[in-house]
């Protein structure tokens, strides 16, 4: 298996940026090209930084993000390592197009796609044999976070995304609250600290007490402004950010939380 970033045991914050369905070739290579000036200019963080752009732009990209120490990621996999699956693309594709990490069970995967929690642990398998580390979404609803649920429907998504394979130096996990995707809306920090502290308990019972090197991020309208509040709370281990990574000068910004 392909070696986790960071070092092995030491939970090293991560910050993932998820382009989503955006960028087209030019428009990709300057903002990749922007954030690895950028983190060049910075110097070293306390932190890694993967970014995940549309699968167009994975060959497009590597070199200029592998010059400036940031690693590439995929946004979603099959579970099928090859085969009569038009318009996917396999886990051993990714890592051949010099991914480390690929994004599984986004929310809009599961709402979009009908992608359920058993389906995401599935792809989350072929991923790890594939050699590649794996970022599992999970995350509530606005009514199942307003009916007092949802430390149980996340629970659930842990329990059926996370596969038999795998231990904490491979798996990330990403808190992302639906309804704080893309709204500018966030938990407060007893709602962010509490579900951490939940997915992490869990996980530690699922993989029998591997849990030292875990990761568990936090998505869901996180920018430039509110980075530091949030990723100062116990228990966040850094962040998947959607919207503000399509600005080189805001994802760095979040970054910039980890910098010396």
């Amino acid at each position: 298996m392909t070696e986790p970033l960071g070092s092995a045991g030491a939970a090293r914050p991560i910050v993932v940026a998820n382009w989503k369905m955006n960028g087209l070739r030019r428009a990709g290579r300057d903002l990749a090209e922007g954030i690895a000036r950028l983190k060049q200019a910075g110097g070293e963080l306390a932190c890694d930084v993967i970014v995940c752009p549309p699968v167009t732009l994975l060959f497009e990209l590597h070199d200029t993000l592998a010059a400036a120490g940031i690693a590439l990621g995929g946004q979603n996999s099959h579970a099928a390592e090859k085969g009569a699956h038009t318009g996917d693309i396999s886990a051993p594709m990714l890592a051949d197009s010099g991914c480390s990490h690929v994004i599984l069970g986004h929310s809009e995967r599961r709402a979009n796609h009908g992608e359920t929690s058993e389906a995401v642990g599935e792809k989350a398998a072929a991923a790890l044999a594939a050699g590649l580390g794996v970022i599992i979404c999970v995350g509530e609803s606005e009514a199942e976070r307003d009916a007092g649920d949802a430390l149980d429907v996340v629970g659930d998504q842990v329990r059926k995304s996370l596969p038999e394979q795998g231990g904490s130096g491979d798996i990330v996990i990403a808190y992302e609250p639906v309804w704080a995707i893309g709204t500018g809306r966030v938990p407060n920090a007893e709602q962010i600290g509490e579900m951490h502290r939940h997915i992490r308990d869990l996980f530690k019972q699922l993989k029998s007490g591997d849990v030292d090197g875990l990761r568990v991020l936090y998505g869901g309208s996180v920018n430039a402004e509110n980075a530091a509040d949030i990723l100062s709370i116990e228990g966040v281990d850094g962040a998947l950010v959607g919207g503000a990574s399509l600005s080189a000068e805001k994802f760095w910004g979040i970054c910039a939380h980890y910098g010396h």
